[in-house]
């Protein structure tokens, strides 16, 4: 493989040498939450975060399998003091893979869709964070799918988002499992209320599906990393190109890859405004580096980030990845990787104790593994999971969903961390939580980063919340919003530590 030509802004220095730590919290959550189940939830458990009550703090919405899934509300009292979630009310929900928070309607309150073993529901969110079910309502075909994947985007001129929904083997196939992989779906509004479904064939069991615009051409398009373990022949991921969904290939400069697909991460790693994927999956997880639109290389072993077998538990055998996430953990300036770890169940072939993965990026596209050191180096199967300041102290939490075993939270107490911005795009009218925008940070150096607000990828589970930059040692930085319309806000200067919604108003930025 040629090696890759790093853009002049990656070289820039950004990294303090902190080691992360992190503190279990086991009294964080008022009871255990278990996510368990037979075959059908081997896969999912996936991990909602919304701030659902408008207070500022971010809440969870856990999928619990077959047994109910639960809304923890954060009552944590201060920036830094030790995480509190109280019981939220929810109607008993079971059968949930997954959920992942957006506002729908776009009346300013986050909505959840929730993924199920058996017809999907849209809860619409109310005051005090009460949910009603509202797919009814918006003409959703609720399916009785085996759904196990979600994304959702914006396309131009549209009241409602587009939503694509991931299904996994087809229950009702006689000759399955093998072979017998469900067809996803994309639902498109018309108008007020959403049209029936497109079927996306052809299906290859799908973990984790991410609108994203990769090729920085205005518009999203629509990733999907799909399970071979059920391919009989022909299996690949896929980029359906939006409007007119047409799969993407070699021509395209796409090269589709088979891998045992669970998660998608998406993040500018190189400064070129494009960005690295990172794909989990049973054995080597593969970082891809952008090389052009639609192109991507797989990153050499040397980069760190393959994270193929456990690093404690004594156990050789290859791992099994899940969720996967890009975030700066100890504010240093470059993003590093979570991913989680667990066995599907028993597959003999495989690790049994596989502990959760946290590589820092201590060089310019190189990782290294900190897990044990940084105390998250849980041997629970994991599945879904997030990284975000739950107690508002700028520094970024973890919690891991785990299959048969007690959820966990981790509070971040890094002690050396960097600095930070913590900043939310909004804007009036449709689409109010700017879902497609980017939003763009110039450092003092000159360097610019980018984060992609996105719904969707990850496995069964996402984040709506704050575009989150480390700053290292850095006391300002410029930035500015280049909205789902396609329009740049002017550059606005703000100090380090800063948490703020940023509004639209013409081409400047309302901070509230």
């Amino acid at each position: 493989m040629r090696a890759l030509a790093l853009p002049l802004a990656l070289m820039a220095s950004a990294a303090l040498a902190g080691t992360p730590r992190f503190e279990e919290q086991p009294a964080a959550l008022p009871a255990p939450h278990i996510y368990a189940g037979g075959w059908e939830h081997f896969v999912g458990g996936g991990l909602a975060v919304l701030d659902c009550n408008g207070d500022g703090r971010l809440d969870l919405f856990a999928a619990g399998g077959e047994n109910p899934a639960a809304l923890f509300i954060n009552e944590t009292l201060a920036p830094g003091a030790p995480l509190a979630f109280n019981r939220g009310a929810l109607p008993e929900l079971t059968g949930v893979t997954g959920a992942y928070p957006l506002d729908v309607d776009s009346d300013g309150r986050l909505d959840l869709f929730v993924l199920r073993v058996g017809p999907n529901m849209l809860l619409k969110g109310g005051p005090d964070c009460r949910f009603t079910d509202a797919a009814a309502a918006l003409g959703i075909d609720p399916g009785d799918d085996w759904t196990t994947a979600f994304s959702a985007t914006w396309e131009p001129g549209a009241r409602l988002p587009t939503l694509a929904i991931g299904n996994y083997v087809n229950r009702d196939d006689p000759e399955g499992p093998f072979g017998a992989c469900a067809d996803n779906l994309l639902i498109r509004p018309e108008g007020g209320r959403y049209a029936a479904p497109i079927p996306l064939s052809p299906g290859f069991c799908a973990l984790s599906m991410l609108f994203s615009d990769a090729a920085r051409r205005g518009r999203a398009d629509l990733r999907i990393s799909n399970d071979r373990h059920y391919y009989l022949k022909g299996g690949s991921e896929q980029i359906w190109q939006m409007p007119d969904l047409r799969l993407l290939g070699p021509e395209d400069g796409f090269e589709p890859i088979s891998i045992w697909g669970m998660g998608i991460a998406s993040a500018d790693l190189t400064g070129d405004g494009l960005p690295e994927i990172a794909l989990t999956s049973m054995g080597d997880q593969i970082l891809q580096i952008a090389t052009g639109p639609y192109r991507w290389e797989n990153a050499p072993y040397e980069t760190g980030a393959t994270a193929h077998r456990p690093y404690t538990g004594d156990d050789g055998r290859p791992s099994t990845g899940w969720h996967a996430q890009f975030a700066d953990v100890d504010n240093d300036g470059r993003d590093d990787l979570f991913i989680a770890k667990g066995n599907v169940d028993q597959m003999p072939g495989l690790a049994m104790h596989d502990p959760n993965n946290l590589l820092m990026q201590s060089a310019p596209l190189r990782f290294e593994e900190a897990g044990a050191e940084a105390g998250i180096a849980s041997l629970a199967r994991s599945r879904g999971a997030a990284l975000a300041d739950l107690d508002g102290d700028g520094r970024l939490d973890l919690a891991v969903v785990n299959r048969r075993a007690p959820m966990q939270i981790w509070r971040n107490v890094t002690a050396d961390a960097g600095h930070f911005l913590s900043l939310t795009p909004r804007q009036d009218g449709t689409n109010t939580h700017a879902v497609g925008a980017f939003v763009e940070l110039r450092l003092p150096d000159g360097e610019i980063r980018s984060r992609e607000i996105t719904v969707g990828g990850g496995h069964a589970g996402g984040i709506a919340g704050p575009a989150h930059f480390g700053l290292g040692r850095a006391e300002w930085a410029e930035l500015r919003v280049i909205w789902p319309d396609g329009a740049a806000s002017d550059w606005l200067r703000l100090p380090a530590g800063t948490r703020a919604e940023l509004w639209r108003e013409g081409q400047g930025l309302a901070l509230r």
